[in-house]
C-alpha cells in the first residue's frame, strides 16, 4: 500500500479534529454567559460530543495505520462518521454565505456517481487499498456535493417549492451513500456471495437519488439559466451583440450635422440632409431588424424547432451559425454605410460609395430574413414582425441610394475639356484620352473579380439552407 494513501487518512482525521475544534470554540463563545436552557448550550453539548468523536477517530486511526489488515476498514468508519457530521450542518438552518449555479451543482454530483462506483468496486474486492481510496474520494464527493446542493438551493433566483425538493434529494442521496458505505463494512467482515449481490442494491438507490438531484438542477434553471455552449444561446446573445452595435453606430450618426456650406450651395446642403436622414433611417431600421430576429430566434427555441432535440444539434448548429453571421453582416454593414455617410456629408467620399454601402445593407438584410425563415413559421406573429422591419430596412436603403444617384447625376461637371487646335497636340490629348479610359476600363475589370471572389469566398462559410437561396 502506498505511504501517500495512507497519509491522506492521517491528514483527513487530523482536519476532522481541527474543524471540530473550531466549531467547539466558537459554539463557547456563543454560550458563554447563557442559561443552561439556552439554544447555545445544546449547541455547545452537540459540538463537545463531536470533538469527542474525532479525537476517539484519530486515535483509532494512528493506530490502526500500524495494522494493515483494519487500516481500510477504520478509513471508512472515519469518513462514515465525517459525512454524517457534514449532514448535521447541511441539514441546519444556516443560509450559506454565497451562492452557485445549478451547473455547478450538477458538476459536483458527478463526483457522487464516481464514488459510488469506486464503493461498489472496493465491495467486491474487499482489499484494503481499494477501500482506503474509496473512504477518502467518498469524504470529498459528499462534502462538495452537499456544500453546492445548499449554496444552489438558496440562490436568489430558486423558489422555495423546488429550493425544498433540492435539500430533501441532498439528504437522501447522502443517507443512500452512508447505508452503501456501512454495507461495505459488513462485506468486509463477511465477504459472502449474498452479502456482496446487495451492493448492487444500494448503488442503485444512490444512483436514483442524484438523478433526482439532477432534475432538481436543471428545474432551478428556469429562464434566467442558460448553458453557455447551446448553439442558440450564441445565437441570441450575437443577434442581441449585433442590435447594440447598430445602435451605437445610430446614436453616432444622430450627432452628425451636414458641413457649413457657402450661401450658393443650398442645393448640395439638402442633398446632404436627404443623406442624413436616410441613413439615420437605415440605422433605425436594422436595429428594428435585428431585434426582431432575436425575437423570432426564441420564439423558434419555445417552440421545439430548435435546440431541443439531440438528433439535430448538428443542423441546429449550422442554422445557428449562419444567423450569427448574417446579424454580424448587418451590423457590419450599418457601421459601414454610417461611416461613408459621415465622410460624404464632410466631403471626404463619393455618391458612389454612400450607395455601395447602402445595397450592402440590403444584401445582409435579405442574408438575414432568409436566416431565419429556414425554420421559421411564416405566419407566426415574429416573424410577421421579422418581415416588416426588414421591408422598413429595403425601404430605407432604397431612398438613400435614389438620393445619392440623384446627387450624382445632378453634380455639375467641372472637368470641362479644352480641346488644342494643333493638329499634333489633338492626336496627343486623343491617345492620352484613350489611355486613361483603358486603365479605367482595366480598373473596373480587377475590382469586379475581387467582389467575385469576395462573394465567393463568403459563400462557403453559409450552411446549405443559405447557399440555395442566395444562388
Amino acid at each position: 500500500m502506498g505511504r501517500m494513501v495512507i497519509n491522506v487518512v492521517l491528514i483527513n482525521a487530523v482536519r476532522d479534529v481541527a474543524k471540530a475544534l473550531a466549531e467547539l470554540i466558537g459554539a463557547t463563545k456563543c454560550a458563554a454567559g447563557k442559561p443552561a436552557d439556552d439554544p447555545s448550550m445544546y449547541q455547545l453539548k452537540s459540538a463537545a460530543k463531536v470533538m469527542v468523536t474525532n479525537v476517539t477517530s484519530l486515535l483509532k486511526t494512528v493506530k490502526a495505520v500500524e495494522d494493515e489488515a483494519t487500516r481500510g476498514t477504520r478509513a471508512l468508519e472515519a469518513a462514515i462518521e465525517c459525512i454524517k457530521q457534514e449532514l448535521t450542518v447541511f441539514q441546519s438552518r444556516d443560509v450559506p454565505e454565497k451562492s452557485t449555479t445549478p451547473e455547478e451543482f450538477i458538476r459536483m454530483t458527478k463526483g457522487i456517481t464516481m464514488a459510488t462506483a469506486k464503493a461498489v468496486a472496493a465491495g467486491n474486492s474487499a482489499q484494503q487499498e481499494d477501500v482506503i481510496a474509496t473512504a477518502n474520494l467518498s469524504r470529498k464527493a459528499i462534502a462538495d456535493m452537499l456544500t453546492t446542493c445548499k449554496q444552489a438551493a438558496y440562490h436568489p433566483e430558486v423558489n422555495e417549492d423546488v429550493r425544498n425538493k433540492a435539500l430533501l434529494y441532498g439528504i437522501e442521496c447522502t443517507t443512500g451513500y452512508v447505508d452503501l458505505l456501512e454495507h461495505v463494512l459488513l462485506v468486509l467482515q463477511k465477504p459472502t456471495a449474498e452479502q456482496k449481490q446487495q451492493l448492487a442494491l444500494y448503488s442503485k438507490r444512490v444512483a436514483s437519488s442524484v438523478t433526482e438531484l439532477i432534475q432538481t438542477a436543471e428545474a432551478m434553471k428556469g429562464t434566467e439559466w442558460v448553458d453557455p455552449e447551446d448553439p442558440t444561446v450564441i445565437a441570441e446573445t450575437e443577434l442581441l451583440g449585433a442590435a447594440a452595435s447598430i445602435e451605437a453606430a445610430a446614436k453616432k450618426l444622430e450627432q452628425l450635422k451636414p458641413r457649413a456650406k457657402p450661401k450658393q450651395a443650398d442645393e448640395s446642403l439638402n442633398f446632404e440632409e436627404q443623406i442624413l436622414e436616410a441613413a439615420k433611417s437605415i440605422a433605425a431600421a436594422t436595429s428594428a431588424l435585428v431585434k426582431s430576429a432575436s425575437a423570432a430566434q426564441r420564439e423558434l427555441v419555445a417552440q421545439g424547432k430548435v435546440g431541443s432535440i439531440p438528433a439535430n444539434a448538428v443542423d441546429d448548429g449550422q442554422w445557428s451559425q449562419g444567423l450569427i453571421s448574417a446579424a454580424r453582416m448587418v451590423a457590419a454593414a450599418t457601421s459601414s454605410l454610417c461611416e461613408a455617410a459621415n465622410a460624404s456629408v464632410q466631403g471626404h467620399a463619393s455618391e458612389e460609395k454612400l450607395i455601395s454601402s447602402a445595397k450592402q445593407v440590403a444584401a445582409s438584410t435579405a442574408q438575414l430574413l432568409v436566416a431565419c425563415k429556414v425554420k421559421a413559421d411564416q405566419d407566426s406573429e415574429a416573424m410577421r414582425r421579422l418581415q416588416a422591419a426588414g421591408n422598413a430596412v429595403k425601404r430605407a436603403s432604397d431612398n438613400l441610394v435614389k438620393a445619392a444617384q440623384k446627387a450624382a447625376f445632378d453634380k455639375p461637371d467641372d472637368d470641362n475639356v479644352v480641346v488644342k487646335t494643333k493638329f499634333v497636340g489633338g492626336i496627343a490629348q486623343i491617345i492620352a484620352a484613350q489611355e486613361e479610359m483603358l486603365r479605367k476600363e482595366r480598373e473596373l475589370e480587377e475590382a469586379r473579380k475581387k467582389l467575385a471572389q469576395i462573394r465567393q469566398q463568403q459563400y462557403k462559410f453559409l450552411p446549405s439552407e443559405l447557399r440555395e437561396d442566395e444562388s
